[in-house]
């Protein structure tokens, strides 16, 4: 539980969030759909997209979210960002909690938190000049004047790789690595200090991801960004993460640092998922998981898993297992706690 305590720093009295405390913290944060029928448009059932997570980010952390599509990660960024709306749950920012703040008091936090989208094209304006991107927001705070647009512009665009030539061209003029550096600049001129990137790098070639994703680590160190990075692909996020969060239908399954999940996965969901990942010079036995996975809208009784997991007990099927703390990392598994 984040609290905050006076801090004579500031000089104010108020009670200050203490910096050792996470960035961004998250209490049984839940995002359903609500499933419609009828004339009457009645509600006969809820697609749970996000059931319950818990997490902390903790400030110039990266944390990875990873997880087969459909799992609920890129909803669990949204929610986060306020582009989706959260059933129950705190989502704490700084010490605050964001959802029960008044739209007027989020002006600062919105500024602080930013986002980057899977599609870099789709995700800018293509009526608008790549200056007018770069700045739009910083224009809308009253951060620049109109004047210092095209200077403050093309320093951003230096920033992330692109000269200033492209200050003039539209979206549409440019390949998906520069749209997506474009996309970067955006973000980085409102001066966050918190990122969600949902899949940032997916849609660009190989060579262009590793070029992105050391763009990414050289602002987190300039500017001291905090990141959730939001990826299905679990050799880019040891690259770049330092804790992991692995999510399976709308739950967090196991968390840890990069070297425990990644190199000592717990959860047979983990284990199955860093099988899959192809590692030059070395065979691995890939666990295949059988079927498909379940609707959010039906999820089933007991761990959501167990119909796909080749481990499961009759205690699988009928109780759904809690997050359990074992050598600082979390896992929820009836047949690993049983282990320990």
């Amino acid at each position: 539980m984040t609290e905050t305590r006076p801090n004579a720093e500031h000089g104010n009295g108020e009670a200050q969030p203490e910096p050792s405390f996470p960035l961004v913290e998250i209490q049984d944060l839940k995002t359903w759909y609500p499933i419609r029928r009828g004339v009457l448009a009645r509600t006969v059932g809820q697609v749970k997209a996000v059931d319950g997570v818990s997490l902390a980010v903790k400030r110039g952390e990266t944390l990875g979210l990873v997880g087969e599509s459909g799992c609920g990660k890129t909803t669990l960024g949204r929610t986060l960002m306020g582009l989706e709306q959260a059933n129950e749950g705190r989502i704490l920012f700084d010490g605050q909690n964001i959802l029960a703040m008044k739209p007027a008091e989020k002006k600062d936090i919105r500024r602080r938190m930013q986002m980057i989208f899977q599609d870099p094209l789709t995700s800018l304006n293509p009526r608008m000049l790549v200056r007018d991107i770069v700045t739009e927001g910083m224009r809308a705070l009253g951060m620049i004047r109109d004047s210092e647009a095209e200077d403050t512009a093309a320093s951003l665009l230096a920033e992330v790789g692109m000269n200033r030539e492209s200050l003039t061209r539209y979206p549409h003029e440019f390949s998906g690595g520069q749209c997506q550096r474009i996309s970067i600049a955006r973000a980085v001129s409102m001066r966050p200090d918190f990122m969600v990137l949902d899949e940032a790098v997916s849609a660009l070639d190989v060579s262009v991801q590793a070029q992105v994703l050391n763009l990414f680590m050289d602002l987190q160190d300039k500017y001291g960004l905090t990141y959730l990075f939001i990826s299905h692909n679990l050799s880019v996020v040891s690259h770049i993460a330092d804790h992991v969060a692995v999510m399976y239908l709308g739950k967090i399954v196991e968390y840890g640092t990069v070297a425990d999940v990644i190199g000592h996965p717990v959860h047979p969901y983990t284990q199955a998922l860093i099988s899959a990942v192809p590692v030059p010079g070395r065979r691995t036995q890939r666990i295949i998981l059988k079927g498909e996975t379940p609707s959010a809208a039906r999820p089933p009784l007991g761990c959501a898993f167990h119909p796909r997991c080749p481990e499961a007990a009759d205690v699988c099927r009928t109780r759904a297992p809690r997050l359990e703390i074992s050598s600082h990392r979390l896992f929820a598994c009836h047949m690993r706690n049983h282990d320990r």
